[in-house]
């Protein structure tokens, strides 16, 4: 695996843990300040993770 999608993945996994079952907006703030900058990772795929997140799910499969 490439070392920045590790590190996606690895950010993705803690705050998933963290902020499990809370609001889609928390969430959201979360990931932008958190995950380290990718190139190709736009807001709408961050929505979706904060979503997935928001319902109890860890969407980075670690």
């Amino acid at each position: 695996m490439h070392d920045t999608e590790e590190a996606l993945f690895r950010a993705v996994h803690g705050i998933a843990g963290r902020f499990a079952g809370q609001p889609v907006p928390v969430v959201m703030e979360a990931l932008l300040r958190q995950l380290p900058k990718a190139p190709g990772l736009e807001v709408t795929e961050l929505r979706k993770i904060a979503e997935e997140i928001s319902v109890g799910r860890d969407p980075s499969g670690l």
